[in-house]
């Protein structure tokens, strides 16, 4: 586990968040239309360098999904306490509770059971969706948020087939969410039945819940082969409430899709900026890496990809001089 103060985290034990003229940093944010900040676990297992990173690159807030090698839905409470202390020591925001809610199998239509799949240390079945929703909830409101992002169950070999149980069962935890007050935002992965941004805007479309938005990633839709810009966020315009930052390339020596840098993959990124600015988008972004350069740490891809992701902003507007 990563230590704080160690040099591969890109920060020293001399910094301090506190010392971040924040008043002004959050007015240059808002008058960008949107905030920008990273997925924690994309920096390190241990969430106290996670956020210092955040903090240290004046960056607003953080997603939380994996904190010191557990989902956060296994956190106990002394470990969520402690996780929201931090949060408000370094002035962060949780932009939403990253759940792993309905990225299981579908009871009707199972994934085929060899197949591996990333479960970021959650273990659960269908059977546990209502106990995870509560618990999602009240973890929204512990961190100050409002939104649980959500998934559409593992894909099987024909998302058709699994559509109706799918979107029934999506529009039933909507209808939850929002007696609790709480936004669901549903994540087009590739590894589930909802991956393109074409599947996710009919399902959201389809569901019609105040209760239900997107949280749109191009890089996912990719990995199935859909353009994401324009093609698949033509499909979601509208229903956007966060966006997941990655990028993918082919693999040269493999031919297979593989995460790549920020801006060295085939997402269109600067056509997809300008066009959620046009669309007067005001919401939130996280960073979501994936890639990992040879030979560095989780925290220097990251500090790389932010590096790229500023570069594509600044021209259209974004106040980087305020994110070092």
């Amino acid at each position: 586990m990563e230590r704080s103060g160690s040099q591969g985290n890109g920060w020293s034990a001399a910094d301090d968040p506190a010392q971040v003229a924040d008043a002004p940093r959050a007015r240059h944010l808002a008058a960008a239309g949107w905030e920008l900040g990273i997925i924690t676990d994309e920096i390190a297992e241990d969430f106290e360098v996670a956020v210092r990173f955040i903090a240290r690159h004046g960056l607003r807030g953080c997603e939380l999904r994996r904190l010191w090698n557990k989902n956060v839905m296994n956190l106990s409470p002394a470990e969520l306490d402690r996780a929201r202390a931090l949060v408000e020591q370094h002035h962060l925001k949780v932009w939403q509770i990253g759940s792993p809610i309905f990225k299981y199998n579908l009871p009707q239509l199972p994934a085929r059971p060899q197949e591996r799949r990333d479960t970021f240390r959650a273990n659960f079945t269908d059977a546990d969706t209502e106990r995870l929703l509560e618990e999602s909830f009240r973890l929204a409101r512990f961190f100050g948020t409002r939104r649980v992002r959500i998934f559409s169950y593992w894909r099987v070999e024909h998302p058709a087939e699994a559509y109706p149980h799918v979107r029934d069962r999506l529009a039933w935890a909507a209808e939850l969410a929002g007696k609790n007050g709480i936004l669901l935002t549903l994540e087009n992965e590739h590894e589930c039945n909802v991956g393109t941004g074409k599947e996710l805007g009919r399902l959201l479309r389809d569901i019609n819940s105040p209760h239900l938005r997107a949280t749109w990633d191009p890089a996912n839709a990719a990995m199935l082969g859909e353009t994401p810009y324009p093609d698949g966020y033509e499909a979601v315009r509208g229903w956007v409430e966060h966006v997941h930052v990655k990028d993918v390339r082919k693999n040269r020596r493999t031919g297979k899709l593989a995460w790549a840098p920020v801006g060295g993959g085939v997402i269109d990124w600067k056509g997809q900026w300008e066009a959620l600015r046009r669309d007067g988008y005001c919401s939130t972004v996280s960073l979501e890496t994936h890639y990992r350069k040879p030979g560095t740490s989780k925290a220097e891809s990251t500090r790389l990809s932010l590096q790229a992701l500023l570069k594509l902003l600044r021209p259209i507007g974004y106040p980087t001089e305020m994110v070092s």
